[in-house]
């Protein structure tokens, strides 16, 4: 059954014929209502120490400085919460079509094409990269045509090739997908659609003709998880979702993500999201509520 709690759709200011939006602004107040739309988003803040981040099912406190890209029709919003600073914000957004398949799939575009894809998911860059491409992204509201465009171009592409690049919902492909890993593609598809159910290290090693050995090397390798921590997230990502989405009760939501044991379900929620579960539905729904 279906929440009562609504989403805004935004009607974002970008026209057919524009390639890109740019807003740069700053200001005391910064409290928007969770909301989402079709077009991509490349959000930067500086100076937003204190303020609450929301992307999909992540909820953060964020530091000085934020850089983030949200792809389509993803959940976001930012808000003030503890932060007493002047903000400055830089928000560029493009159509998802606006680089067509012809461009994307050529060899050299791999990595933006794979970032584009990632986005779905919500991407957090690293402080270090953020500042070293901060002027580059406060500059660019200040060029105008072409130059313009191929500035932007250029700072996705320049984005796509940063390192320690972090996927907000942490039930997404893990980080060694971004070399196209097929038995990482395997396993994620399999827990995706078996969280729910008992998985064992047998059944996984066996899906992918490894020793149980030799398994726990390659998700340590490729999730920096043991497998165990790793099917975790997955189950409290998709409890988050259960949670902000669904009317379901807690205890309810737990069994229905694979947890056998409410009190256990309740310790690795709070050791992953830092509140309860009850605590995180009802601050995901104070944070999205629009009257």
């Amino acid at each position: 059954m279906k929440a009562s709690k609504k989403h805004k759709r935004e009607i974002t200011s970008l026209s057919a014929q524009d390639s890109f939006l740019v807003m740069d602004r700053e200001r005391d107040s910064f409290d928007y209502p969770v909301h989402f739309h079709p077009e991509l988003e490349l959000n930067f803040i500086e100076n937003g120490k204190g303020m609450k981040r929301t992307v999909g099912y992540n909820i953060e406190e964020i530091d000085n400085y934020e850089l983030v890209l949200v792809g389509p029709n993803v959940y976001h919003g930012w808000e003030m919460h503890n932060c007493t600073n002047k903000v400055h914000e830089v928000t560029i957004q493009f159509h998802n079509n606006l680089f067509e398949d012809g461009l994307l799939y050529k060899s050299i575009m791999k990595p933006l094409r794979e970032m584009l894809n990632r986005s779905v998911h919500g991407i957090l860059f690293s402080k270090e990269e953020s500042k070293k491409i901060a002027p580059r992204i406060m500059n660019v509201s200040k060029l105008a045509g072409i130059n313009y465009f191929l500035e932007l171009f250029s700072i996705l592409y320049s984005l796509s090739i940063t390192p320690n690049q972090q996927l907000l919902s942490v039930s997404q492909l893990p980080k060694d997908d971004f070399e196209n890993s097929d038995k990482i593609k395997i396993l994620y598809k399999f827990i995706q659609e078996n969280y729910a159910s008992k998985i064992s290290l047998s059944q996984v090693s066996g899906l992918l003709n490894m020793s149980k050995v030799s398994f726990n090397r390659f998700i340590k390798k490729s999730t920096e998880k043991t497998f165990v921590e790793y099917l975790n997230d997955v189950r409290v990502d998709n409890a988050s979702r259960m949670l902000a989405e669904l009317d379901f009760s807690v205890s309810e939501i737990a069994y229905k993500c694979g947890f056998n044991n409410i009190a256990n379900f309740n310790r690795i929620f709070k050791k992953s999201k830092g509140c309860t579960p009850s605590k995180y539905r009802k601050e995901f729904y104070k944070v999205t509520r629009v009257e």
